[in-house]
């Protein structure tokens, strides 16, 4: 399970961290992450795409801790940006300003104008307005910019979760793509805004390499169209949403994904035009877990339930997009030990019992797994909560008035506090009372 296996003896370690002793140290709840995952999982993704020398742009709405950042930047990773926040946290983890991108729908003038100060890598255009907009404010500052068009190519994976698809027509995400010849005509000769580029994100998680083709296959036939109508096609975007291994052979090789991108868009590699993706998931999920102890274990009906010490305020997406994530606990007996993250398999369960894992949080939907195969659980246990190193911290809240949880990296032997965990105290910050003159 990447760096987080268990010992002979059923201990959970994080590379070589014994996780009860961390506990022991910092408490619960708290994310754990795996500093070599982070660093393996890059290096393995670029060598697959290695063919076509990928611009790789972390995507830091995964994950947005500027020291696991820092890991990826050193290995020579831009960053997916989508606001002015992430901009910002982008240049703190000392991402070079030409290797960031700038997306999302709603940019206010003031994003604009900082990113432009911060000299960033390229735009991706979500709409005519946005457009004006940008080189509007891009005009004021006399400077000159990157842009690619981002483009719906009504192109989505089945079982991709309907609140995360995005690349279908009607998404609110980028224009339609028979409105994309129409829009490289309007404003493909601005003077500051060079519309170069076409961007494209088709949804997260997408499990097979078949959205991607054709997607890819749409949008190069319009890169073709654009280029004999003289325009200067010089970046392809093929944006993120490569899954990550939620449960055992769920998703598929960075390799597979490879083989099929690849010689799609070598041919435009071979004329020169800089390729761009947008992992995040990928990289970062099975990069880092989510620890928390039990609390109780009670009755309902005939139902059994395990009511832990974190919850839909710490991790929203098995509330939000009812997302299954492995979990086990930290010390298990040897007959319970497993090598491979597997989600009740029938020949599995012997032994253990069914739980719905719940929070704390005052919402029927504060739950974090249903119906789930575990070993017995007690008051005191704890509980390892699998590939929470995406979208887990980052949708983090104060809901209930619960303050958030630290965040620890393993590198090795050592032991890094990323982020130091909330006290109530600090749930009065930016509350100061003042009068407005």
């Amino acid at each position: 399970m990447d760096q987080f296996n268990y010992s002979p003896e059923g201990v959970l370690h994080c590379e070589d961290i014994n996780i009860n002793s961390l506990v022991e140290k910092v408490g619960t709840p708290l994310y754990v992450y795996s500093a070599n995952s982070f660093r393996d999982h890059y290096k393995r993704f670029k060598e697959a795409f290695a063919a076509i020398d990928p611009l790789i742009c972390f995507s830091i709405k995964t994950c947005n801790n500027i020291h696991l950042i820092q890991e990826l930047v050193e290995l020579g990773s831009g960053i997916d940006t989508v606001s002015g926040g992430e901009i910002f946290l982008a240049r703190q983890a000392n991402t070079p300003a030409d290797k960031i991108v700038y997306a999302g729908i709603g940019k206010t003038d003031e994003e604009i104008a900082y990113a432009l100060d911060e000299g960033i890598g390229v735009f991706n255009i979500e709409s005519e307005e946005e457009f004006e907009n940008i080189s509007r404010i891009a005009a004021q500052k006399k400077k000159r910019i990157k842009a690619a068009l981002r483009v719906t190519p009504d192109v989505i994976d089945a079982r991709t979760h309907d609140k995360t698809k995005t690349g279908n027509r009607g998404s609110k995400f980028g224009v339609d793509i028979e409105r994309a010849k129409a829009f490289f005509n309007t404003y493909g000769k601005d003077e500051y805004v060079d519309l170069c580029g076409v961007h494209i994100h088709i949804g997260s998680p997408i499990y097979t390499p078949k959205p991607y083709e054709l997607a890819i296959r749409k949008i190069t036939s319009l890169i073709d169209y654009l280029t004999d109508q003289g325009h200067d096609m010089k970046i392809i975007d093929i944006g993120g949403g490569y899954s990550a291994d939620y449960s055992l052979g769920m998703s598929p090789k960075w390799e597979e994904f490879a083989e099929v991108i690849v010689p799609l868009l070598k041919p435009y590699y071979d004329k020169g035009m800089q390729v761009i993706m947008e992992p995040g998931r990928t990289i970062s999920a099975n990069s880092g877990v989510l620890l928390t102890e039990v609390n109780y274990v009670k009755k309902g009906g005939d139902k059994q339930f395990a009511v832990v010490n974190t919850g839909m305020h710490h991790l929203l997406r098995p509330a939000m997009y009812e997302a299954e994530h492995f979990m086990w606990p930290g010390n298990v007996e040897k007959k319970h030990l497993i090598s491979e993250r597997i989600i009740d398999k029938e020949e599995a369960t012997k032994g253990l019992e069914k739980y719905d894992v719940v929070g704390p949080i005052c919402e029927s939907s504060d739950y974090l797994a249903k119906g789930r195969n575990l070993p017995q659980l007690k008051r005191g246990d704890l509980l390892c909560i699998f590939t929470a190193g995406a979208y887990g911290m980052v949708m983090s809240s104060q809901y209930n008035a619960m303050p958030r949880p630290a965040e620890v990296m393993i590198d090795g032997e050592e032991i890094f506090l990323i982020r130091e965990r909330e006290s109530y105290q600090d749930l009065l910050t930016g509350l100061e009372k003042r009068k407005i003159d």
